[in-house]
Parts: structure tokens; C-alpha cells; sequence
């Protein structure tokens, strides 16, 4: 028991919470090996990074506004049909299905692979439901080989993802 204790706190200390004043919402990194970057496109966005390279693993995090009544699945589904499967290599894991994941929010994961430059890559998409109008999705996008090893950090943080109040 005393171990146990040992390495959730050890966890905890390693975790620092995500939040910027422009954005509704934080979250947990649960190791410094994560960090956000910005990107411009029309707006400033920002995206998250864990590594460096090519074998760097990201994260995109969007709000998608929603009509009442479209569920996780049917955004997975327009996902898939307008950007995923252009992926070369794309093959959609457990049938397109998506798992049910316990976190603050309810919650829909979906996984699938594909080929980028050349390696092996994974991606996850959890669609966070905010309201009935409303979604969050963090895609993650990791390199095959290291998704056993990131899987955790991919959890905590799509668990911890709340609404700042």
C-alpha cells in the first residue's frame, strides 16, 4: 500500500496543469516531455508536442459546434470521411465503433492508423460533449511504436480536459 502511494504521488508531482486566458478550457500534461506550441494559420492556435522530429507526437485540440442530436459517432464518421481516410495507409481500428471513456466529460475514443513519411502512425480522436451543442475532440497522433508508452498521457489528459468556470 505504502508503494502505491509512493508512485501516485510521484504521478501527481510530475502533472502541471494547461490553461492560457484566452481559451475555455485546461487541462493536465502529466509530463514535461509535453509542451504547446503556436500556430498561425488564419487565427493563432495552439497545439501540443511531446518530442522532437519525426518521432514527435501531437496533439490538436478543436471545438466543433454541433445541431442537437449528432453524437460522437456521426462526428467520427465526417471526420473519416472528409480528412481521415486521405490519410495514405488508413485502415480504422474496432470497426469505427469508438470505446466509451470515463472522464470529466462524457466521452466517445476512436482509433485508427495510417502511414506518415513513411512510419507507422496512430491516432486517437476523443470527442469530449460539452452539451448538446456543443463537442470538444483532441486528436492525438503518435508514432505506432510509441502508443503502448503514451497511451496513459493521451487518458490523463483527455480525463482532466474541463471548462475553466
Amino acid at each position: 500500500m505504502g508503494a502505491l502511494l509512493m508512485i501516485a504521488s510521484l504521478v501527481s508531482a510530475q502533472t502541471r496543469t494547461f490553461t492560457r486566458d484566452d481559451l475555455e478550457f485546461a487541462f493536465e500534461f502529466p509530463s514535461p516531455a509535453w509542451r504547446a506550441v503556436s500556430r498561425l494559420d488564419v487565427h493563432e492556435h495552439v497545439d501540443f508536442v511531446h518530442g522532437e522530429g519525426v518521432a514527435a507526437s501531437y496533439l490538436h485540440v478543436r471545438k466543433k459546434l454541433v445541431t442537437v442530436g449528432t453524437g460522437a459517432a456521426e462526428l467520427f464518421s465526417q471526420d473519416e470521411k472528409w480528412e481521415l481516410q486521405k490519410l495514405p495507409g488508413y485502415v480504422v481500428c474496432c470497426e469505427g465503433k469508438g470505446e466509451d471513456f470515463a472522464g470529466t466529460l462524457q466521452a466517445k475514443v476512436f482509433s485508427y492508423e495510417f502511414t506518415s513519411a513513411g512510419r507507422p502512425t496512430s491516432g486517437r480522436l476523443y470527442y469530449l460533449k460539452v452539451d448538446n451543442r456543443t463537442f470538444y475532440v483532441l486528436h492525438f497522433r503518435v508514432g505506432t511504436d510509441k502508443l503502448s508508452d503514451l497511451r496513459d498521457d493521451m487518458n490523463l489528459i483527455a480525463r482532466s480536459f474541463h471548462l475553466k468556470k
